[in-house]
This record gives structure tokens, C-alpha cells and sequence, in this order.
């Protein structure tokens, strides 16, 4: 597995780079300390995850994100910070993050979070979690992206709200997975939105209105 580090503090840097090349299967092909130049480097050299500092001298991870989420959509970003600001927790989702974690992470932890994310997961730091859904909740209403979607396509947007599955969607509206699948895909086009993560973020927000 590959991974870029971006931090804008060498120790933090070493201490990551030396837990996660501890693992054998790990390799730590480039890093940062600064936002510009990892957004140069990042799609050049195609990790498999980017872990970004969520604040850095000239920039956030978030824009880093972001950037190379459109130019290198295959690099899974995760924002490692110190702060549990939800607004930052909601735009890095939006940018297209899998996952945010907090600096207090056990290093057990982070190692497994860098393996779900770099294999399609969504992660988020259970700590920020419970605020992030209580401000998309609270957000402006959604009715107007909603009236995109098929009924068929609103049914799964519900499910996936509920942390369901597309074989367990496919199950409660008896049809084959791969159908599913290419109703999410179409959803997610509608919506602007790249990840089921956003897609379960713009489902709370719909239930909370």
C-alpha cells in the first residue's frame, strides 16, 4: 500500500512514517509540509491514501483534498487533525474525504483506518460524528436536489441514510445488486456527490428539515 503523508511538523511526519512502514506492507512514497506542494506531488506520484493535516501554513488539507480528489479521483484522502471544528469535519466530507481522524488516535487505529479507507471504506472519527449530523440536520432544506431523483433512487438514498448496504438494499427492494449499484452511481451524479459518505450526510440532512 502507498501512502503520502502531509504535516506540516517533521516529527509528526517521522512518527507516522515510521508506525506505518513498521507494518511491513506499508510504504511511504512521499511528503509535505506544506498544502501547495503536496496538491503538485500527490497526482503525480498515485498513493493509494493521502493523509493530510487538516491546517497548514499555506492552506488545509481540506483544499489539498479536494484538489486531488478532481485531478486523481483513485487517492483516497484522510484528514488526520487536532481540531474537531465541524464545519472543517462537513467540508472535508464534501471535498471528498473518506475519512477524519483526530491526532488523539491510537496508532493501532489510525494503521487500521489507512487499511479501510485505502479498500473503499468511509471512516469518521466517532468523536465528531454526533456533531457532524447534528449541523448537516440543522443545515438549509434539500427539497430541490431531492426533485432530481426518482422515487426508486430517493428509496435508496433512505437506506443508505440508515448505514444499509447495496446487497442489504438490493435485499429490501428485491432487486440485483448490480442494480443497485447503478441506481447509487446515477444518485450520486445527481447530487454532486462522489461518496456514500455524502450521500449518508445529504440523507440526514433531508430527515432533519
Amino acid at each position: 500500500m502507498r501512502v503520502f503523508l502531509l504535516d506540516d511538523h517533521e516529527v509528526v511526519r517521522r512518527g507516522i512514517r515510521d508506525l506505518l512502514e513498521g507494518e511491513g506492507d506499508i510504504q511511504v512514497v512521499g511528503e509535505s509540509g506544506l498544502a501547495q506542494e503536496a496538491a503538485r506531488r500527490i497526482p503525480a506520484l498515485r498513493p493509494d491514501v493521502a493523509i493530510l493535516d487538516g491546517r497548514l501554513p499555506d492552506g488545509s488539507g481540506v483544499d489539498v483534498c479536494r484538489e486531488i480528489r478532481s485531478r486523481e479521483p483513485s487517492t483516497k484522502a484522510l484528514i488526520l487533525t487536532s481540531y474537531d471544528d465541524d464545519e472543517a469535519v462537513v467540508s472535508a466530507i464534501m471535498a471528498g474525504a473518506a475519512g477524519y481522524l483526530l491526532k488523539q488516535v491510537r496508532g493501532r487505529d489510525l494503521i487500521d483506518t489507512v487499511r479501510r479507507v485505502a479498500a473503499g471504506q468511509s471512516m469518521l472519527d466517532p468523536l465528531v460524528t454526533a456533531q457532524v449530523l447534528e449541523r448537516v440536520r440543522n443545515g438549509p432544506a434539500v427539497d430541490r436536489e431531492l426533485a432530481q431523483l426518482t422515487p426508486q433512487e430517493q428509496r435508496i438514498l433512505g437506506f443508505i441514510g440508515q448505514g444499509m448496504t447495496n446487497r442489504q438494499t438490493a435485499e429490501e427492494m428485491f432487486l440485483a445488486e448490480k442494480t443497485v449499484k447503478n441506481y447509487v452511481s446515477a444518485m450520486l451524479a445527481k447530487l454532486g456527490l462522489s461518496t456514500r459518505t455524502q450521500a449518508a450526510l445529504f440523507a440526514a440532512k433531508r430527515h432533519g428539515t
